[in-house]
Formats: C-alpha cells, sequence, structure tokens
C-alpha cells in the first residue's frame, strides 16, 4: 500500500511537470486568456514563493513567523468572514470585544468592562487612530476656548514610519526628539523644550525601533504633571506599545507605562507582533470612552445593520481576530510569560555570544526591563575592524538569516548598528546555529581581506 500510494503521488508530480501549463513562465503584465489547471499553477506561484526565503530565520522583522496548528485552522475557518460586517458575523464581534475588555484589563484601564477599542490592521492604523483622536480633542478644547487650532503639534521620540505618515497626512508638525550623541531615545528634559499649547499629545514608545528600547513613559508623565502645576498646561499621552504592551504587563509586570498613569490616554498594541497573532491585526484602547471623540464614529446600516466603526480600512478579515481571542483563552498570563520570558533569556545570550566575538559594543542587551527582546550592537570606534556591519549582513544573508544593520535617524546617521529580534519560534538551538555562522562570517574577513567594505547604499536590500 506505501508503495502504491508513492507510485500515485510520482505519477502527480510528473504530470504537473510535464504539463504543457507549466512549460512557460506565469504572466507578468497582462492576464492570460485562458484558464489553467489549478493545481498547476498553484504549484508554479509555489515555486516562485519559495524563493522568498525562509521567514523564520528573518530577525529582522517583529511580525511573528510561527504559528500553532490549531491557529492555521481557525485561520481556514474564518477566512471568508468580513470583520467589519458585525450584524452577519455577531460571534466574530463579539471576540472582537472580548480582545477589548481583556486587552483594557492587561493594560490597568479604570473602567475594563465599560473600556472602548477596537481592533485593526495593524498597530500602525491603531496608531493613527489614537493620533486623530489626540488631533480632534485637541480641536474641541482650543474652540471652547477660542483659540485658533491651524498649528498642532506632536512630540515623539525617534519613532516608526507610521508617526511620520501620520503628522504629514494629517497636517500636524512632528516634533521628533533626534538621537544625540548616547541618548538614542525621549527623555523628560527633551519633551519638555518643545511642548507648548498647541501640543496635541506626547507620545512615548514601549520598544523603539532602531533599538528595542522602551521609553521613560512613567519619567515623562511626572514632568508633564510638573510642567502644569507650574503653567497650567495639560497634556494627554498617548503609548506606542506595538511591541512592548504584549510584553511588558508580563515579564516586566511593575513597570508603570500603562492606564495606571492619568496622562495616557490611548494605548496602541501589535497582535501580531509579541501578540503572537498572524498577520494583521493590531488593537488600540482608549482610557474613556469620553477620549474618543464621537465625530470619528460612522454609523453604518447597509450591512445589515446599524453598526458604528472607526478604522482606515474597511473590509478586513476576521480570522486574525479569532487567533487572537484563541491565544488569550489558550495562553492566558502564565502562557505569554513563559513565552516572552524564553525570548528574552534567548535574546540576552545572543547578547553574551555577540560581545565575547570581540569587534561589537552592544547597545541593548534584551533586558526586559529596559525593552524589548532584541539585541543591537554596532562595531567599536577607533578600531580599523577591515569590515562593516554591511559586510557582515550580506555574509549572514548567504546563510539565510536575515540579522539588518541600518543607520540611526536624525541626528546620529553616522553610527551603523545590527539587530536582532528574537521571537516565538526561535530556540536556543536556532541561536546557537546562528552564532556559529556569525563565527564563521567572521573568520571568512580573516581569511579574505575585504579590499573595500560595504556602504549601506551598496549593500542595497541585502542589509535591511
Amino acid at each position: 500500500m506505501l508503495h502504491e500510494r508513492h507510485r500515485i503521488r510520482d505519477k502527480g508530480v510528473d504530470e504537473i511537470f510535464a504539463s504543457s501549463d507549466v512549460s512557460v513562465v506565469l504572466p507578468k503584465y497582462a492576464m492570460p486568456e485562458k484558464e489553467q489547471d489549478p493545481r498547476h499553477t498553484y504549484q508554479l506561484v509555489a515555486d516562485e514563493l519559495m524563493l522568498d526565503g525562509n521567514s523564520r530565520q528573518n530577525l529582522a522583522t517583529f511580525c511573528q513567523t510561527w504559528l500553532e496548528p490549531e491557529v492555521h485552522a481557525l485561520m481556514d475557518l474564518t477566512m471568508d468572514k468580513n470583520m467589519v460586517d458585525k450584524d452577519e458575523y455577531p460571534r466574530t464581534a463579539e471576540l472582537e470585544e472580548r480582545c477589548v475588555h481583556m486587552l483594557a484589563d492587561l493594560w490597568n484601564s479604570p473602567a475594563t468592562e465599560n473600556s472602548i477599542g477596537t481592533s485593526t490592521t495593524g498597530s500602525s492604523e491603531a496608531a493613527m487612530l489614537g493620533g486623530m483622536a489626540l488631533l480632534w480633542n485637541w480641536r474641541a478644547r482650543r474652540r471652547a476656548e477660542g483659540k485658533p487650532t491651524d498649528r498642532p503639534n506632536l512630540v515623539t521620540g525617534p519613532v516608526q514610519v507610521c508617526w511620520h505618515k501620520f503628522t504629514r497626512y494629517w497636517d500636524v508638525e512632528h516634533r521628533e526628539i533626534p538621537m544625540e550623541g548616547d541618548r538614542l531615545i525621549m527623555t523628560p528634559e527633551e519633551v519638555l523644550k518643545r511642548v507648548d499649547e498647541n501640543t496635541i499629545g506626547v507620545v512615548p514608545t514601549l520598544g523603539v525601533t532602531f533599538t528595542g528600547d522602551f521609553e521613560p513613559v512613567e519619567d515623562v508623565h511626572r514632568a508633564l504633571d510638573r510642567l502644569q502645576s507650574e503653567t497650567g498646561l495639560d497634556l494627554p499621552m498617548h503609548v506606542d506599545g506595538a511591541s512592548g504592551a504584549f510584553l511588558a504587563p508580563f515579564t516586566a509586570p511593575h513597570l508603570t507605562w500603562d492606564f495606571r498613569l492619568p496622562r495616557v490616554k490611548s494605548i496602541n498594541a501589535s497582535g501580531h507582533k509579541f501578540g503572537l497573532s498572524p498577520l494583521s491585526v493590531g488593537w488600540i484602547v482608549w482610557r474613556s470612552k469620553e477620549d474618543l471623540p464621537e465625530e470619528l464614529v460612522f454609523d453604518v446600516n447597509y450591512l445589515g445593520g446599524n453598526m458604528p466603526t472607526f478604522a482606515l480600512n474597511f473590509s478586513r478579515p476576521g480570522g486574525q481576530i479569532a487567533v487572537q481571542y484563541y491565544n488569550f483563552s489558550r495562553l492566558g498570563r502564565e502562557g505569554y510569560r513563559k513565552i516572552h520570558q524564553q525570548c528574552y533569556d534567548i535574546a540576552m545570550y545572543l547578547a553574551e555570544e555577540i560581545d565575547r566575538l570581540g569587534p561589537f559594543e552592544i547597545l541593548s542587551n534584551g533586558d526586559p526591563h529596559k525593552g524589548i527582546p532584541a539585541i543591537s550592537w554596532k562595531l567599536k570606534e577607533g578600531v580599523d575592524h577591515g569590515f562593516t556591519l554591511f559586510d557582515l549582513a550580506v555574509g549572514l544573508r548567504a546563510k539565510g538569516w536575515k540579522v539588518p544593520a541600518y543607520t540611526m535617524p536624525a541626528n546620529r546617521e553616522d553610527m551603523a548598528v545590527q539587530r536582532i529580534l528574537v521571537r516565538h519560534g526561535f530556540s536556543r538551538d536556532l541561536a546557537s546555529l546562528l552564532m556559529n555562522d556569525y563565527r564563521d562570517a567572521l573568520s571568512h574577513f580573516d581569511r579574505h581581506p575585504i579590499v573595500h567594505p560595504l556602504t549601506e547604499a551598496e549593500a542595497g536590500g541585502f542589509c535591511h
């Protein structure tokens, strides 16, 4: 019987690759005139996707790349459910509502049962919704005071591109705190230099993209309290918790950054990062209904019932919401804590091993009280290493590893760093194999000195 199965399987493979369907390349610029056999077309598309590389070896991405079999099964069950159509899919809508309440509880909301929030396509959309709420509320306050509303500004640290999009798209002045010397994140002192009566809000990041560090949310909060006592200026905060909001509650529960701080009006997070869900799902929760302006909520009645919606997108899949609820229910606080602590343990192991290699200076070591499970480092200064981090990134790419190298934003464009994100599914064994490839790459540079070390521009897509 086993032999018969192999014979049938081999016959099927022969039929696919001997068929006329696969004797031509797939269309590139125009839709073909005739239909094709689904198995044959599937095989060709699957073969092209094979050339993407192994996502599990992508240590640049913050997004989850390993998923339980049950997650795949739930995604199959729900890929046809439109999240926005809450009348047609009331149970999916109920799961979304439960997730919002659970996140409000996780982030210490003062009114968990009456909390308000929504799922999104990712934390970038959620961040924009949070920014919009800050902007609309600022305008309302200014109008009530009889003051102009034409010069809003937003204060952030060095941020991910979504905040640049928000300020550009909504015509808000972006007062981004640049990096200076060894200061690579927001500080209270730098915040106070930039805020004024036109500031719609202050946005600290819990897990800065470039280094993984947590910005000091509580310290900034205290500084804004002092500012109000001295000037009367009352400024709200939005916490960009894209990564950290799904980490700190489990691995650094005593870190105060969330709704325990009264100025924090909203928090966004990415479910498909350390929320452990598949792409694409994000979340935003507001402290109270008063913090989400009613003008931003639309009532839609043409999908079968009258439904409120607040999103930049409209139709989107409901499977990720079902999976997020599955993760919350299946893992609980204990499961999330175990998984994330393992990521931190591996990150700190990698930091120690990379430090032992010699040429590198560790910037972030994966300490759960200081940042996300990420390691970042630069080449030690004042030494001719004979290679750049971009050479190293390209060398590792040959072994399948994507370990990004990049230059920092203003005002530290002169500093190149490399970074590893440790996610669920990246085991200690894989980490040890990665380190073997690091040592091999450095040994290769010793045996074959580089005549012209690569710059970021020359390395191109290989180092990002």
